[in-house]
């Protein structure tokens, strides 16, 4: 299989994915019993997308596609031209990178998450995160102090990129995503740390902890070396 769309779903509307073009084949995975689809795979509803992700790596690892793309249930919000992505993957109009954020938002974070996560209106208790804890827990290091990412948790990577560390990393980093606390966010600013890839050029950030990336520069701005 050359590509395939992983997604993430609880209870959005899936209407979106009759745009899908048809040379990439759709993986669902559904986290609520009552929005599923015939074609759907039903997962326990914990560990959010990360949980979702790490599944399908785990359980395909030795038949993962050549390129897979991980995406949320409703992708727009965080990566408005997710549809142009999937035609562009489709086309093989242009070479994809190993490892590429999708998103229209670049951001940086602390290691206890106080500049995004603590401030989150989400966030009702206003508690912090242990990114040092859940680096460890996946890496074995305490990770660096500052993690600049693409908001939206999701991204298109190589087969390859993923298969450079060994089945049992994921099985190890699917158990965090269940029992470390608040783990799906330290996944948000880390998945570039997880496969061990450059996921933002530092060029890109000029200094910068918040960089938007306008509709007609995004895969121009990512994609630079």
């Amino acid at each position: 299989m050359l590509y395939e769309l992983v997604v993430a779903h609880y209870q959005e509307n899936l209407n979106w994915l009759r745009k899908v073009p048809p040379a990439i084949h759709r993986r669902l995975y559904h986290k609520d019993s009552a929005h599923t689809e015939s074609a759907g795979i039903l997962l326990p509803n914990e560990g959010r997308e990360a949980h979702t992700y790490l599944h399908h790596i785990v359980e395909r690892y030795d038949s993962l596609a050549e390129i897979t793309v991980f995406s949320q249930g409703k992708p727009f919000d965080h990566a408005y031209d997710f549809h142009a992505t999937l035609r562009k993957i489709a086309s093989n109009s242009e070479p994809i990178r190993p490892f590429e954020w999708l998103g229209h938002l670049i951001d940086t974070d602390d290691w206890e998450g106080r500049r995004l996560f603590q401030t989150w209106s989400k966030n009702e208790d206003g508690r912090g995160l242990d990114l040092k804890g859940f680096h460890q827990k996946v890496l074995g290091t305490d990770g660096p102090e500052r993690y600049t990412f693409v908001l939206g948790a999701q991204f298109i990577i190589h087969r390859e990129i993923i298969q450079q560390k060994p089945k049992s990393f994921y099985q190890n980093a699917l158990e965090v995503s269940i029992h470390f606390p608040d783990a799906a966010h330290c996944y948000e600013r880390s998945w570039d740390k997880v496969f061990d890839v450059q996921g933002i050029p530092e060029e890109v950030l000029q200094g910068r902890e918040t960089v938007y990336l306008k509709r007609m520069k995004n895969q121009q701005i990512l994609n630079s070396e």
